[in-house]
């Protein structure tokens, strides 16, 4: 991560595709691809 806190989108995008897979540390911006992933494939928060 950058000095000031932010992500470049090149690095933001890399991250939405990183499960870190063999560590113990969550990847934000994959969490939130993810939780954001599972509220639109949920059937219940379709409209109706």
């Amino acid at each position: 991560m950058s000095k000031d806190g932010k992500t470049s989108p090149a690095n933001n995008s890399a991250n939405q595709q990183n499960a870190n897979k063999g560590t113990s540390g969550t990847n934000k911006a994959y969490s939130q691809t993810e939780g954001n992933r599972g509220k639109q494939m949920n059937p219940n928060q379709k409209d109706k």
